[in-house]
């Protein structure tokens, strides 16, 4: 069942791909025309990602209690809601709910980001990366579709009498909806229980009078650095990757560039992160996740030391960087939920993903927030280098996590 169920997943992250996009694209700018200033325009990212943690954390539990189907539809029909908020408080001008909006929102990217999880319930260990990255690659049509309906969106919302940057904000929310009603018609069976009743039945053989083999796999040993050391790479990477990608377009606009300039930036960064998931899952695999943890580090000090040197107003040089961002993203994000599933049963595995991925999101508002102070306070090239510092500190850990 595992090729159906990956079917089905790819359909609806490709839908979700197009709202994950659209926050990340004008999230910020929105609030930038609405607050009149700089220092706040993070603020959209960081509420994205508050939403995301708060979604997470309910996500893993109804996930653990009735399976992933309700648990990964729900999530989207609140960031549907979500959406269709920020349009209503753009229009009418009511900050307060255009921030209360993007807090629902970000169940939406919750959820996308959890599908990675449902991928990986049915399929053998040898293979689960490269499950993941299935799931994570269905992302890239919408990611890279959605910042490019940018301009096109918004004369849309023009025409309806809506502000502009709300555009993407509608195509989002029906979005979500679509990719909401595809997992609770077609995810069936349910993969969670489906591998929980597997666990529980292949128990039951090795304690039966007579079984042969050990009765517990012994794990114990690796256990806890596995999981402290996916966590650890898991956030960084969030944390590193949303503070630059939010200041960008602020940074470009700034400098005299507009909205298709950035999205065209922001849909290169988002195939980064998303497109190259196959075959980062078979590196995974085959060398390792130590190996992509230490790739991943390089990838994203690299991203902030070019974004930090690249002259505002040159597209070219900004492209290059979040490219390099999106691929260390990538690379972080494969490695480290490998890392975690690897040890995680399936009995609490979902309640886990879910807490894990509250830290992702803390880690995603953190930067998100703090991008747009430290930008107000010294400027876009002092961001990314602390980025670019931030990243090199999986380096260390690589080489004691490789130790054990």
């Amino acid at each position: 069942m595992q090729p159906r169920i990956l079917t089905v997943l790819i359909c609806s992250q490709i839908l979700s791909g197009v709202g994950l996009a659209a926050g990340v694209t004008v999230a910020s700018l929105l609030l930038q025309d609405m607050l009149e200033t700089t220092a706040l325009a993070g603020l959209g990212i960081a509420l994205l990602t508050a939403g995301s943690a708060g979604a997470a954390l309910l996500v893993g539990r109804v996930s653990q209690a009735r399976g992933r189907r309700p648990g990964l539809a729900g999530g989207y029909l609140v960031g549907a809601i979500g959406g269709g908020g920020v349009v209503a408080g753009a229009t009418i001008d009511s900050l307060i709910l255009v921030l209360l909006a993007l807090v629902l929102y970000g169940a939406g990217t919750a959820v996308n980001l959890q599908a990675r999880y449902a991928g990986t319930d049915l399929v053998a260990p040898t293979h689960r990366a490269r499950a993941i990255a299935s799931v994570l690659v269905a992302t890239t049509l919408g990611g890279v579709l959605g910042p490019n309906l940018a301009a096109p969106a918004g004369e849309l919302a023009a025409f309806l009498g809506l502000p502009r940057l709300t555009g993407l904000f509608v195509l989002s929310s029906a979005a979500f909806a679509l990719a909401a009603i595809v997992l609770l018609l077609w995810l069936r069976p349910d993969p969670l229980l489906l591998a929980r009743s597997q666990s529980a039945a292949q128990d039951a053989g090795r304690n039966a009078p007579g079984a042969a083999g050990p009765a517990a796999e012994p794990r114990s040993a690796r256990r806890v650095p596995s999981l402290r050391m996916g966590v650890l790479t898991l956030v960084l990477s969030q944390g590193v990757m949303v503070a630059i990608m939010t200041m960008t377009p602020v940074h470009m606009h700034a400098h005299g560039l507009g909205a298709a300039a950035s999205g065209l930036v922001i849909a290169v960064h988002v195939a980064a992160m998303f497109l190259p998931s196959p075959l980062t899952g078979l590196l995974v695999d085959r060398c390792g996740p130590l190996t992509i943890v230490a790739a991943a580090a390089a990838a994203l000090a690299a991203a902030g030391v070019l974004a930090a040197f690249a002259p505002g107003d040159s597209v070219p040089v900004l492209t290059l960087a979040l490219l390099l961002l999106g691929l260390g993203w990538n690379a972080g994000l494969v490695s480290g939920t490998a890392l975690v599933t690897e040890v995680l049963p399936p009995e609490t595995r979902a309640k886990t993903q879910g807490l894990i991925d509250v830290a992702i999101a803390v880690a995603g508002a953190v930067g998100g927030l703090a991008s747009g102070m430290l930008v107000s306070a010294a400027d876009f090239a002092v961001l990314s280098l602390v980025g670019g510092v931030l990243a090199i500190m999986l380096l260390p850990a690589v080489v004691r996590g490789g130790a054990h």
